[in-house]
């Protein structure tokens, strides 16, 4: 039987947190499948790094959330968006884990150009995915947003990638502090709840 993408997708992302280097001839005799028909089933190399970045980016985000909301009542910053909050925790999360730090640093071109790309198989899902954190927000809270809360999403993950990865873009160390500073004062300012 011909391994479904969805285990693909999930040995590669289990090769990526071994801190291993993907290899699509190891991976598909993995699998026991050709490299062709893993080719077929899923793409290139550069499409299952996206979709195994993704799936673990979507986990981490996931367990973020229910990290948040399984807080007790009152713990936490007070008055803060539990959209902020989870997304700090998710990029603190992002910021510190060693799989990813050893993808930048054995391959930076590959890996920026997968996880910012902006037609690519993680940016888009990535402020899909803040797009509804923010929704949950704005119809908790009965707030107006200023801009439509997609673009209000991209200009975050943006943001959040300039900050996170600024060690490769512009040889900087990355400051999550500063990047949390400045998507908090973009978010609430946008969505009109400035003090």
């Amino acid at each position: 039987m011909i391994a479904p993408p969805d285990e693909v997708v999930r040995r590669a992302a289990h090769t990526l947190l071994r801190e291993e280097r993907l290899d699509t001839t190891v991976l598909a005799a993995a699998l026991g499948i050709s490299r062709v028909t893993l080719f077929r089933r899923v793409g290139n190399r550069d499409a299952i790094l996206g979709e195994a970045l993704w799936w673990l980016a979507e986990r981490t985000l996931r367990q973020a959330a229910q990290v948040h909301d399984s807080r007790p009542e009152g713990e936490g910053e007070p008055g803060r968006l539990r959209s902020l909050a989870v997304i700090e925790d998710f990029r603190s999360v992002l910021g510190t884990a060693p799989s990813l730090r050893h993808l930048i640093d054995e391959e930076p071109a590959t890996a920026l150009r997968i996880l910012t790309d902006p037609r690519g198989r993680v940016q888009p899902r990535m402020i899909e995915a803040y797009t509804a954190l923010f929704e949950r927000d704005v119809e908790t809270l009965g707030l107006t947003p200023e801009v439509p809360l997609p673009l209000l999403a991209y200009a975050v993950v943006r943001l959040g990638e300039s900050f996170l990865y600024s060690d490769v873009m512009v040889s900087r160390e990355p400051d999550l502090k500063a990047a949390a500073t400045v998507c908090d004062a973009l978010v609430t300012g946008v969505l009109g709840l400035r003090a």
